[in-house]
């Protein structure tokens, strides 16, 4: 991949290194009392170090190499958006159909959200890290029928676990918009390896961060698992929903783009 030639360090690491630090200042000035509450646990006066939250630190180290890997801010910007537009939507029907819920009471939090779009960020990376070294392996047409294969047996797996682990809100007009999108996202794959490659890296990262949320009871689900089988899961499919997203984004901004080209040098 092309993409790949870049260097690890790009001008644009800088900044969206820069704007994940301002991001976190922010959270952390914003929701103050939430952050006390969390060093007043660290006993600064003894070893401090045995009561360090180090799985945090470790995926908080994790996201920010990630995000800085061959930062390309044209298509940053977009995965952001579609990052926090999409993580306020999911937010939203877990915490009003009561699937989950925070600490907090809030339905939804407001600090969690800027949490959806540097995981979408970290994903995209692992993402196109996995598609490069797979490529590198084997050619992409060695791989293809392999991939169709294996996508439809994940995704037709996890849809049957999610129609299980919802059915308690079959009530609720927000879990058939949930259901009725994540099947039509599966059964019109554009690219089965890519997103089969977009939900293990959505999943993979997933399970730390729903390891650490539900451990430390920040988020525990209707389940009280710690964390349950389909959270994990659900992060690889969210991961999706926003890549297939930001295409379609994408190709409704090339046509906008078209049509305006057009009306300026409209075609003899």
């Amino acid at each position: 991949m092309n993409d790949q030639k870049q260097p690890f360090w790009t001008r644009d690491s800088s900044i969206l290194l820069g704007g994940f630090f301002v991001t976190i200042f922010l959270i952390v000035y914003i929701w103050w009392p939430l952050a006390e509450e969390l060093l007043s646990y660290i006993d600064w006066n003894g070893p401090w170090w045995l009561y360090m939250d180090w799985l945090l630190f470790g995926v908080f180290l994790f996201m920010s190499v990630t995000i800085v890997a061959r930062a390309n801010l044209r298509t940053d910007v977009l995965i952001v958006f579609v990052g926090i537009c999409g993580g306020l939507a999911i937010e939203s029907w877990g915490t009003q159909t009561n699937l989950w819920h925070y600490y907090t009471a809030e339905r939804p939090p407001m600090w969690i959200i800027p949490a959806w779009p540097i995981a979408s960020l970290s994903i995209d990376r692992i993402t196109r890290f996995l598609d490069y070294g797979i490529g590198r392996i084997h050619p992409q047409k060695n791989t293809d029928s392999a991939a169709r294969i294996l996508y439809w047996l994940t995704f037709a797996s996890f849809l049957t676990l999610m129609l299980v682990f919802v059915s308690p809100t079959f009530d609720k007009s927000y879990t058939w918009l949930a259901l009725l999108l994540c099947i039509l996202l599966v059964i019109t794959p554009t690219n089965h390896r890519f997103a089969l490659l977009t939900f293990i890296a959505g999943a993979g990262l997933g399970y730390f961060l729903e390891l650490w949320g539900t451990t430390r009871q920040c988020w525990m689900y209707y389940t009280n698992e710690t964390p349950p089988l389909f959270a994990v899961l659900a992060h690889g499919m969210a991961a999706v929903a926003f890549w297939r997203t930001g295409l379609l984004v994408k190709m409704v901004l090339e046509k906008l783009k078209d049509v305006k080209v057009l009306r300026r040098y409209p075609l003899k």
